[in-house]
C-alpha cells in the first residue's frame, strides 16, 4: 500500500513538529520540506528528503506531493499563502484569527473549487478540536452558553503577530485564564464574561537595537483582535533572558458548557488539553488532518474545508471494522 507524501512549507517550530508527527504515521511519508530560506542553512531530521526554497514549488517541485502541509504564521503567511498553493495541490493550514475565518475560508474556497483540490484551515487544537466541542456541546445542550479558557502558554500565533512588529528581534507571549472567571464556569453560574474578565495576556520581547519600546508597546496593546480586546502586559528583555526563561512552548485549555437540560436540571461539559509542547501538539492535529485531506481528495472532493466537515474516521489509518471493534 503506497504512503500519502507529505510536504512541509515552512521549517520553524510548527514545520519540525511535522517531521516528528510523521515518524509516528507508518502511512505517512515526508516527500520534501520549502523554506523561504536558502535550503543549505536548514538542517531537517528526516535522512534523504530535500530541503528546496519554496519558490520551486511553482515549478512543479511538489507535483508528487498529496499534502502539503502550511505551517507559517496566520499574521502575514496564511492569508496569502494558503489561497496560492490552494490553487496548485492539497493544503492543511493553521489559521488562528478567528475574527477572520469567514473571509480566509471563502479566498482559499475559490482558489481549491477552480484547482479542484481540497484545503483545510484552521485546523489545530483552537481552532480545531477545541472547535469540535463547542459545537458538539451547543448541539447537546442547546439552553447554555460557552466558555473557552487557554493557558497558561505560550501562544505561537500571538507571539509570532509580534516578532513581525518593527522593532522586534524576538518575542513569547503567555495567555493566562483568570482562575475566579474559570472557577465561576465550572460551578455552573452561567457568567457573563467579556472577552477582558477571561483572560490576560503577557508578552516577553527583545528590541532590537536602537527600536522604540514605547512605540513597540503601542502596536502590541493596540493590535486588533490580537491584543486590544484584552489586559495586555509589555516586558522588555535580553535575549539571554529570552532564552533561559521563555525557551519552553507549553500551553493547554479548557472548553467548557454550562447549561440545563428541559427538565431544568443542569449540566456542565468540559474539555481539558495540558500541552507540554504547543507545535509538537499542533503538527499531530495537522498530520492526522492531513490524512483526512488525502483520502477526501481522493474520493473527488474539491474546496475549502474545517473541522466542522471532516469525518472522525478521515484521520484515523484503521479500518472502519478495527474502529467499531476497538473505539465506538
Amino acid at each position: 500500500m503506497s504512503r500519502t507524501r507529505i510536504g512541509i512549507l515552512g521549517y520553524g517550530n510548527l514545520g519540525k513538529g511535522v517531521e516528528l508527527a510523521l515518524r509516528q504515521s507508518d502511512d505517512m511519508e515526508l516527500a520534501a520540506v520549502f523554506t523561504r530560506r536558502d535550503p543549505a542553512d536548514v538542517s531537517i531530521a528526516t535522512p534523504g528528503v530535500p530541503v528546496r526554497r519554496e519558490a520551486e514549488l511553482e515549478q512543479g517541485a511538489g507535483d508528487d506531493i498529496d499534502v502539503l502541509i502550511l505551517c507559517g504564521g496566520s499574521a502575514t503567511d496564511l492569508p496569502t499563502q494558503t489561497p496560492k498553493w490552494a490553487a496548485r495541490c492539497n493544503v492543511v493550514d493553521s489559521f488562528d484569527t478567528h475574527a477572520a475565518i469567514p473571509r480566509h475560508f471563502a479566498a482559499v474556497d475559490a482558489a481549491a473549487k477552480e484547482a479542484g483540490t481540497v484545503a483545510l484551515i484552521s485546523c489545530g487544537w483552537d481552532p480545531g478540536l477545541f472547535s469540535l466541542n463547542r459545537l458538539y456541546a451547543t448541539c447537546i445542550l442547546p439552553e447554555g452558553t460557552d466558555y473557552t479558557f487557554w493557558g497558561k502558554g505560550v501562544s505561537q500565533g500571538h507571539s509570532d503577530a509580534i516578532r513581525r512588529i518593527e522593532g522586534v528581534a524576538d518575542a513569547r507571549q503567555y495567555t493566562i485564564p483568570a482562575p475566579e472567571a474559570l472557577d465561576r464556569a465550572r460551578a455552573g453560574e452561567n457568567p457573563q464574561l467579556t472577552t477582558r474578565q477571561m483572560h490576560t495576556r503577557e508578552c516577553w520581547v527583545v528590541l532590537e537595537e536602537g527600536a522604540d519600546a514605547d512605540e513597540v508597546r503601542r502596536q502590541i496593546v493596540e493590535m486588533p483582535n490580537y491584543f486590544e480586546p484584552y489586559d495586555t502586559t509589555v516586558n522588555f528583555i535580553t535575549q539571554q533572558e529570552l532564552d533561559r526563561d521563555h525557551a519552553d512552548l507549553p500551553h493547554g485549555g479548557f472548553v467548557l458548557r454550562s447549561g440545563a437540560t428541559a427538565s431544568g436540571k443542569g449540566h456542565v461539559i468540559e474539555y481539558a488539553l495540558k500541552l507540554e509542547s504547543n507545535p509538537e501538539f499542533t503538527a499531530s492535529v495537522l498530520v492526522a488532518y492531513a490524512r483526512a485531506v488525502a483520502r477526501m481528495a481522493a474520493e473527488g472532493q474539491s474546496g475549502c474545508r474545517t473541522v466542522f466537515d471532516v469525518a472522525p474516521a478521515y484521520l484515523s489509518p484503521q479500518s472502519g471494522d478495527y474502529l467499531r471493534a476497538h473505539m465506538l
